[in-house]
């Protein structure tokens, strides 16, 4: 039975019927591939759109730029150009086959056999190709089967396809957080878990991402648990241990307590121990950016029961709900917090350095210990009015001016 692609927003963006029309959709010379024609059979949005073609990528540049648009050669040695449209980009990559894979990367010849470069992807629901012009979706290893039964299965055979890459096995555990239904395919849950070890050969930033992208699915916690009860995560964070799932799963549903969408630095400390060293020193390992790096160390130490929403608040910025949200707290605690937080302004610490000078400090380490102790002062007070700071001010100026005497 023939399947066609539904019809959808993206395919109608401004430009890209001219594109495919330039690059020979009517004689069957392009198509779109991957993400695109897997998302719309499930009536999900696309934002990234991808095409595969026939024409060598020499020629997919000319024919490109004489359709107006803007050609960037962003992969040139493997097929790829980016077409630049209006309000969009579309990667065009000329059709592939693998000459060698170590694993990590892959040495590729172009082909014009269609079958031979869907062959080359990972899961059956990836190797799917919809044609332009009638939306004619061509499958070739049971990929649409398998998106309505929710199963995520490799094309071929899972081990010698974790053999030419091996971030197919953390591939493997989001795309089935995302899509899958039920217990995994065995065969492919099998082979990962034989050929775990084989992540210490990736570089950490594609084991980053990974990891990031299956924290910020909507519920990852089952498959997390999965993932670190079949080792996956030894090799390469062996940091993560039953107690850390167990924090998972619980921010997770605190998370739909307090409103709050997925993150994936948030999720990350819920499964890392709490120790701010530790955190650091997978940040570093994982060359995590400074910012997540820095949250992640803040995040270890959540605060106890019963500590004052709005203090933390105001010493950490934007990172107060989040902290209460991986405490010990209880529900009920916890909806208090989110209840006080809500539309919470952090206020204006009033006083600053050279009011202290004007007043008669000398400038120096003495001035930022006073505002400091002023502002501690301010803070446990709740943050009264600008008379209580110039009082404070006067009184903090005239001790340390005895205290020199």
């Amino acid at each position: 039975m023939t399947t066609i692609l539904p019809d959808a927003p993206w395919q109608h963006r401004q430009g890209l019927a001219e594109l495919m029309s330039a690059l020979g959709a009517a004689e069957g010379a392009v198509r779109f591939v991957g993400g695109a024609v897997r998302d719309t059979l499930l009536g999900l949005p696309v934002s990234d759109i991808d095409c595969a073609t026939v024409l060598q990528p020499d020629e997919v540049v000319k024919r490109i730029r004489a359709a107006g648009f803007k050609a960037v050669p962003t992969g040139m040695a493997h097929g790829t150009v980016t077409a630049v449209l209006p309000d969009a980009t579309v990667e065009v990559t000329t059709l592939r086959r693998d000459v060698s894979t170590d694993g990590r990367r892959a040495t590729v010849a172009f082909t014009d056999d269609w079958r031979e470069d869907a062959a080359r992807r990972d899961f059956t629901i990836n190797a799917l190709s919809a044609s332009p012009t009638d939306r004619t979706v061509m499958d070739y290893f049971g990929g649409i089967d398998d998106l309505a039964g929710g199963r995520i299965r490799f094309i071929g055979d899972p081990l010698t396809r974790i053999a030419e890459d091996h971030l197919r096995i953390l591939r493997f555990f989001r795309f089935h957080a995302r899509f899958g239904k039920g217990d995994p395919d065995a065969a492919g849950l099998d082979a990962c878990a034989a050929r775990a070890n084989d992540l210490m050969a990736l570089s950490r930033e594609r084991i980053a991402d990974e990891l990031l992208k299956l924290l910020a699915l909507p519920d990852p916690a089952p498959t997390v648990a999965l993932m670190h009860d079949r080792g996956i995560f030894l090799p390469v964070l062996p940091e993560i241990a039953a107690a850390g799932v167990s924090r998972l799963a619980r921010l997770i549903g605190r998370e739909r307590i307090a409103d709050m969408g997925p993150d994936s630095a948030r999720r990350l400390a819920a499964l890392l121990p709490r120790d701010a060293a530790i955190a650091f020193q997978v940040a570093s390992r994982l060359r995590l950016s400074n910012a997540i790096r820095t949250r992640l160390e803040l995040l270890a130490a959540p605060p106890e029961p019963g500590t004052a929403p709005i203090p933390l608040a105001y010493r950490h910025p934007g990172a107060a709900v989040d902290l209460f949200l991986l405490s010990d707290a209880d529900e009920v605690e916890l909806r208090a917090v989110v209840a006080t937080l809500a539309g919470w302004q952090r206020p204006r610490f009033p006083l600053k350095g050279g009011h202290l000078v004007e007043l008669g400090l000398r400038p120096g380490p003495q001035v930022a210990g006073a505002l400091q102790a002023i502002e501690r002062e301010w803070l446990s007070a709740g943050f009264p009015d600008d008379d209580w700071v110039e009082r404070a001010a006067k009184a903090a100026v005239d001790q340390a001016l005895r205290e020199r005497q």
